[in-house]
């Protein structure tokens, strides 16, 4: 039996794994995240992730106890509703997958989480960052990459340490991502010497930020931070220079181009998203990965993670001789291994072991990396 320690760094290039052991049964993945809505464009990134490390595995015909591995990709649109997560992750569940890659925000991976958990199914979610959700005490939840805890330290330290901002307004979307993260920058931005001299809230559906936005200004915030996602972001960035709010806009989970279309190019110039991880071309696999990738387009924001997701759940199947989660399950907190990512290893909360969060910015059209701080 080939081991996947020793053949990981290839498998980037196209090697793969050990699976299941009945020549007949295929072994059923869940992915599940928004495919349809705002968000539709990560979600089906995540998807695409996925499925290519399916397919490396599927093509490498490994072999354990004689019969070959094959994985099977089912996805569900959850359509970033919480309530419609819970039926996502129930109808999952009900399907037989073994494991879920998803969901993709933290508002549908915290409830989806509790039928998992019932279950004995892990969740890995490549996106997910509310700390919350490794933190309700179930032995399924894990994410390959940073929580908010970290991103909103590194997000306030940039803000007030490096930028120089004292006054900051903050706005959020009262989602479990958005709320969730804002929650932490305030503390952090006071904890720096920072006054947040407005806090204004949203719903993740606002489009028409005026009123808020009106209202920070005539706080002469020298900054604001915005906890949401790219499909608000841009309107919100495009509406500051409407009321003519030349300020920075500060977020995260916005350096896509989806948020430069939205707010336009000369009106997101400038603007500053932090990312949990490393940029994508400094991944230990990332070069390789944007290659492989191609066939789907071009890397939106987290097909990466959803990619070392799946190894992540082969790792621990190799490790367990068995594809059957009340087996393999266990395993998954003893894993570790290199992904494209970085580090794939779990603590026992099920947050790795080891995280960064980049900051990036607008320039010249394009976001580009200023900043990785390990």
């Amino acid at each position: 039996m080939i081991r996947l320690n020793k053949v990981m760094a290839a498998v980037v290039c196209g090697a793969a794994l050990v699976g299941y052991a009945h020549a007949d049964d295929t072994v059923k993945i869940g992915v599940a995240g928004p495919l349809t809505g705002g968000l539709a464009q990560q979600g089906k990134d995540v998807e695409n992730g996925a499925r290519l490390a399916v397919e490396q595995i599927n093509a490498a015909g490994i072999k354990i106890k004689g019969a070959p591995l094959h994985l099977e990709i089912i996805s569900e649109d959850d359509r970033a509703d919480p309530k419609t997560a819970v039926t996502v992750a129930q109808k999952l569940v009900d399907d037989g997958v073994v494991g879920v890659i998803g969901h993709l925000t933290s508002g549908t991976s915290l409830p989806a989480s509790k039928v998992y958990s019932n279950a004995g199914i892990p969740e890995i979610s490549p996106s997910a960052t509310n700390p919350m959700l490794t933190r309700q005490g179930f032995q399924t939840a894990f994410r390959v990459i940073g929580d908010d805890a970290y991103v909103g330290r590194v997000v306030a330290q940039y803000m007030v340490k490096t930028a120089g901002y004292k006054n900051v307004a903050v706005i959020d979307d009262r989602s479990a991502y958005g709320q969730g993260l804002a929650d932490i920058v305030v503390e952090e931005l006071k904890k720096n010497g920072a006054t947040v001299v407005d806090r204004e809230f949203v719903t993740p559906n606002t489009l028409d930020f005026r009123g808020v936005l009106t209202s920070a200004k005539g706080k002469n915030p020298q900054a604001i931070f915005y906890g949401g996602t790219d499909s608000q972001s841009g309107p919100l960035r495009k509406q500051m220079t409407g009321l003519g709010m030349h300020i920075p806009l500060v977020s995260s989970a916005m350096a896509t181009e989806n948020f430069i279309q939205l707010a336009g190019a000369a009106a997101a110039e400038g603007s500053v998203s932090a990312e949990s991880g490393a940029p994508l071309e400094s991944m230990p696999g990332g070069k390789k990965f944007v290659e492989q990738f191609k066939k789907y387009g071009p890397v939106v924001l987290y097909s990466p993670y959803a990619y070392d997701a799946v190894w992540a759940l082969a790792h621990a199947m190799e490790k367990a001789n068995s594809a059957d989660p009340k087996v393999f399950l266990p395993a998954m907190k003893k894993i570790d291994f290199e992904g494209v990512t970085g580090q794939i290893a779990f603590d026992d909360k099920g947050d790795l072991r080891k995280t960064a969060v980049t900051l990036y910015q607008v320039k010249g059209g394009h976001f580009q990396p200023m900043q990785t701080v390990r």
